[in-house]
């Protein structure tokens, strides 16, 4: 009996093992041969570190939003993002989103922490992505992977052909090549997969050339059937050298900042923008427009001329960055994308001759960098905490009949204002002291031209050293970086006296330089002896 019991309990467990190995099995080809559902909303597969290696395996070409919900830009892409699935019939290719503030790991494993936020991953290669440009609308998103599916520009068999294509839109762009199908023409195909925004078309049509007078391979860019400027293709030619002509030419002369440029201008490979802020409604404006136009057409190239209307509610933003107020318009300010550094023209004058000299200074590298300052508050010496400004930074701070200690903070950042009850008890402490100073700056409102932590908040002391003989407070500063775990009170409550102590530290400075001079002159003095004794012999 007991061993038919075992004989049964024996097959029950292999029958058991057998059908588990076929499931195992069979959830092993089904992810082999990608037919595991993965989870999406609305077309958009939701990717997770888990699952991402299946749906490269599973969709030839992968293209890929790395979402960043507390982005402005994401959140713009994101709604261009989703538009793009109705219209990607026909096309093999599957869309997909990562969010990346959950998925921390899976964007720094794709080193997709940074721009560009949309990829094209291609037959299951996680390593190698194609960077996406930027895109104005679903429309684009479409017409870039079509592009790059097929012919990127449509073939014009005919001058009457030429001319519709020319007059269907504002803007376009015709390739003039003797031969359609390879040579130079290949660089304009490229061109246009990254260009699909605009329209391209091409044509090795004699009557075409003979109508533009083009004798070489060209480029044409046509605004309202008008010629913009003509690029002609040569064996020196690259991919980038036409996206620049197209990119730089394709916006006007003066181009005004609205929602329907505002990412062409940003996207520009122009990096250097001349802006005008103006009110267009003022009577003077057209003056000043005509003499920013003529300075943009001898820079075109060189500098974006950009023109803000401070008189539009919607450019409120653009003010607010660059900390413009409406009534010191017209104003021109230069701004380098790359450093985010800003220059500001120094006259009221805004002629041609004044702003081309600006411009030519500026690339030059002679202009002086614009230090943006928050308007100065008329109680700001009044409270125990000083409120400093840009204006007032330098004044206070490297007065030097006073010893200044000052916090610059972010006023949004929760590290700074858990340190603001601490600094007005600090100030309250030294109340009486009137040769101690204890100040505040806003870093994010106001520029500072001091070497910064990346870090906020800062805590530096500026001593007092007027005492001191000998010393150039402009050539020296001694400060100390504080941990925020240190007391401040109790750093500020030692009984050193600060002047001693900065007395002491310059007298070593110059006893190491004396010792250093000192060193030379043995030394040049022992060379000069070896020199002669060579002489001699």
């Amino acid at each position: 009996m007991k061993t038919l019991l075992l004989l049964v309990l024996a097959g029950y467990c292999l029958s058991v093992c057998g059908s588990v190995s076929k499931e195992t099995h069979a959830r092993s080809d089904g992810d082999r041969d990608g037919s595991t559902v993965l989870p999406e909303l609305n077309g958009v597969l939701l990717l997770t570190k888990e699952h991402f290696n299946r749906a490269l395996q599973q969709h030839n070409q992968l293209l890929v939003h790395f979402f960043a919900p507390l982005s402005g830009d994401s959140q713009r892409l994101d709604l261009l993002f989703r538009g793009a699935v109705e219209q990607l019939t026909g096309l093999d290719v599957k869309l997909g989103v990562v969010d990346v503030s959950k998925e921390t790991k899976l964007a720094k494993e794709l080193n997709a922490t940074t721009p560009p936020p949309l990829r094209l991953y291609e037959s299951g290669d996680r390593y190698n992505p194609v960077h996406c440009p930027v895109f104005q609308s679903s429309a684009s998103i479409v017409t870039w992977l079509k592009r790059r599916a097929g012919p990127s520009a449509d073939i014009i068999a005919d001058l009457d052909q030429s001319d519709r294509f020319v007059a269907s839109e504002e803007l376009v762009v015709l390739g003039l090549f003797k031969d359609v199908e390879q040579g130079y023409v290949k660089l304009f195909y490229a061109a246009a997969c990254d260009l699909p925004d605009l329209s391209f078309s091409v044509t090795q049509n004699q009557n075409v050339f003979g109508k533009y007078d083009i004798i070489h391979d060209s480029v044409l860019l046509l605004r309202q059937s008008e010629v913009v400027q003509v690029f002609e293709v040569t064996s020196q030619t690259s991919k980038e050298d036409l996206i620049s002509f197209i990119s730089v030419y394709q916006l006007e002369l003066v181009t005004e900042y609205n929602g329907q440029t505002a990412s062409r201008i940003l996207s520009s490979t122009v990096v250097n923008h001349a802006i005008l802020f103006v009110n267009k409604t003022d009577e003077g404006f057209p003056t000043v427009h005509s003499a920013f136009q003529a300075a943009a057409a001898i820079y075109r190239g060189q500098v974006l001329f950009v023109m803000v209307d401070v008189d539009e509610p919607r450019n409120g933003r653009m003010l607010e960055y660059f900390r413009v107020r409406e009534t010191e318009a017209p104003m021109v300010r230069l701004v380098n994308l790359t450093s985010h550094v800003t220059y500001h023209l120094p006259s009221e004058t805004l002629d041609m001759p004044t702003i081309t000299a600006f411009c030519q200074s500026y690339l030059e590298g002679k202009a002086q960098p614009k230090m943006q300052s928050e308007v100065e508050p008329a109680d700001w010496d009044l409270k125990p905490v000083k409120q400093l400004v840009g204006q007032t930074l330098e004044r206070v701070a490297f007065n030097p009949d006073k010893t200044v200690f000052i916090m610059f903070y972010l006023p949004y950042s929760a590290e700074s204002r858990s340190l603001f009850p601490l600094w007005e008890e600090l100030a309250q402490h030294f109340l009486d002291r009137q040769e101690i100073v204890i100040a505040r700056i806003d870093a994010s409102a106001n520029d500072i031209n001091l070497s910064m932590r990346e870090r906020y908040p800062t805590l530096r002391l500026f001593p007092a050293l007027k005492s001191v003989p000998d010393f150039s407070v402009s050539n020296f500063l001694l400060y100390f970086y504080l941990s925020l775990s240190f007391s401040v009170f109790l750093f500020c409550s030692i009984s050193m006296s600060f002047s001693a102590f900065f007395r002491f530290c310059l007298q070593e400075e110059k006893d190491r330089k004396k010792y250093i001079e000192e060193q030379k002159a043995m030394e040049a003095k022992e060379a000069k002896k070896a020199k002669e004794s060579k002489q001699e012999l």
